[in-house]
């Protein structure tokens, strides 16, 4: 009878780590890698100075979302010119939005104290917002026109400031 107990707790005990594990897996799995034509998935974080950062606070505007990392090299070299393109067409209506996936936060700090960027950032350690575009490698962004569409997307780094990419963020605006 004692040795029925025992197998019994384990077994208990086998279950519950197994429900916890998949709790915390399945999400990863879960990919559902938003592409062009796609309504961009609404997120809420919060932002560098503490307000609250959502998609839907954007809507009728323009939006460049740059999922980055201070880990990241090619992340960290094309943050200038996303600097550059935001400074250049938000008056015209376009939002560059930056969202860093850094598990650590002293290290995003430090980043943007040495590095500031001139749009707004928020830091989703979980990865909860890149997880619901599908976005597994970095830098990756994704150009939201005023309806809430995907109209472009950019896989890698990119030189935001290359004419081609002007000339068509001037056409849209």
């Amino acid at each position: 009878m004692a040795w029925s107990s025992k197998a019994t707790w384990a077994g208990a005990v086998n279950l519950i780590l197994l429900g916890v594990l998949l709790t915390r897996a399945v999400p990863y799995f879960q990919v559902h890698n938003v592409e062009v034509g796609d309504r961009a998935p609404d997120f809420n974080l919060t932002a560098d100075d503490g307000s609250g950062m959502s998609l839907s606070d954007y809507r009728g505007k323009y939006v460049l979302l740059n999922f980055w990392a201070t880990w990241c090299p090619p992340c960290v070299e094309e943050m200038p010119s996303l600097s550059t393109v935001h400074d250049r067409f938000q008056r015209d209506g376009l939002v560059v939005l930056g969202v860093s996936v850094d598990e650590e936060k002293e290290a995003y700090d430090r980043f943007l104290e040495i590095r500031p960027v001139s749009f707004p950032t928020a830091r989703d350690p979980e990865r909860s917002v890149s997880t619901i575009y599908g976005t597994a490698k970095y830098p990756e962004t994704y150009l939201i026109d005023p309806e809430g569409i995907v109209i472009r997307k950019y896989i890698g780094p990119e030189d935001w400031n290359r004419p081609e990419i002007s000339n068509y963020l001037s056409s849209l605006l």
